[in-house]
């Protein structure tokens, strides 16, 4: 089997896909395997942000796993449609998945930087969604069957509304991405240079789309480490750490490689035109694409994420409301103040974890 592939497929690249193949299997089990203990960790909460954020980093990796070793096999086997659709859109599927997890991730970021503005005119709405929160989750805990059913079902989610534009921006993606796999399928009976360059026009766009959102994530960045300045405590500066770190990567990484895909036809050579890839350059420039450009952005993610969550407190909730109701007069009132104070200041901590 190898022998026929090393016939069929040059040996130096051969190696390269198998290395960056199984580096995205790898990224891509380390992300459903520490979702699998986020979930275990707590049955009674649904889909969080870092859930959603492991699942479509993991289901990514899986995407360019696929892509990587069908690259191969479809050489080897001379698969007509490779260079039609199909390898176009296993080309692009795992590229707008990895676009959508940065884009849900800089989402967060510009809550938080707005979160000051947004605090006071949102604070009597936040306390009536976090009693209607606190009241569904001591439900949830009332039985086996619903926590299955909040794994398994995305009506709990809170969808915000940055979020819901980048749903927007994903779904427009994937339109774009079916338009432009029909227009090469339909020239590549016709004329297979067209296609081409329909598909140079593709990688152009969504490299510079990258571009984009590596400014993005350095100006917001400098914002949220700007606001985290000001707070003096040790989860503020592991916070700003995290921050920093994650928008300096992403600034290189995701200027690096645009650039590659911008001043060079490496990636557009890489699944059409293999032959043209003849140099050591070429190899580098096709290796440090594919690992800037998603392995290392993604590695870092999975690394600031590694902390499990608080396990869930629904039980302990019980308690405090038994005291309230025990306490009489004045100081009741005073106790139950205490209690919706506390629990208001631990959910914004929690809330402004840029990651």
């Amino acid at each position: 089997m190898l022998e026929a592939m090393v016939n069929c497929y040059p040996l130096n690249f051969l190696f390269v896909n198998i290395a960056l193949a199984s580096l995205d299997a790898l990224l891509a089990f380390i992300a459903f395997f520490q979702l699998s203990r986020i979930h275990l960790r707590n049955l009674q909460i649904g889909w969080t942000r870092q859930k959603v954020l492991h699942f479509i980093i993991g289901s990514s990796n899986c995407g360019y796993f696929i892509y990587f070793l069908c690259m191969v096999i479809a050489t080897c086997k001379r698969w007509l449609c490779w260079s039609d659709a199909c390898g176009f859109v296993l080309m692009a599927f795992p590229e707008i998945l990895f676009l959508g997890a940065f884009l849900l991730l800089l989402s967060f970021w510009v809550d938080l930087c707005h979160q000051a503005n947004d605090e006071e005119d949102g604070d009597e709405e936040n306390s009536s969604q976090q009693a209607l929160l606190e009241s569904s989750k001591s439900k949830a805990g009332l039985s086996n069957t619903d926590s299955r059913r909040k794994c398994c079902s995305f009506q709990g989610i809170h969808v915000g509304s940055r979020q819901k534009i980048v749903i927007v921006v994903i779904m427009l993606n994937i339109v774009l991405m079916i338009v432009f796999a029909a227009i090469i399928w339909i020239g590549a009976r016709k004329n297979p240079s067209d296609s081409m360059v329909v598909a140079r026009v593709y990688i152009d766009f969504f490299a510079t789309s990258v571009l984009i959102l590596g400014g993005a994530f350095g100006c917001y960045g400098f914002l949220l480490f700007s606001k985290l300045r000001r707070v003096r405590s040790e989860k503020a500066s592991s916070e700003m750490r995290k921050v920093v770190g994650l928008a300096v990567v992403s600034v290189l990484c995701f200027t690096s490689s645009s650039l590659i895909a911008l001043l060079s036809d490496i990636p557009l050579f890489h699944h059409w035109n293999l032959k043209k890839l003849n140099s050591v350059k070429a190899l580098v420039l096709l290796i440090l694409h594919y690992v800037l450009g998603s392995s290392v952005p993604f590695a870092f993610v999975l690394w600031f994420m590694r902390e499990l969550p608080a396990q869930s407190t629904i039980n302990r909730q019980v308690q405090p409301r038994a005291i309230t109701f025990i306490s009489h007069g004045a100081a009741g009132m005073h106790q139950h103040r205490y209690w919706a104070t506390a629990t208001s200041s631990k959910n914004q901590v929690s809330r402004a974890s840029p990651i």
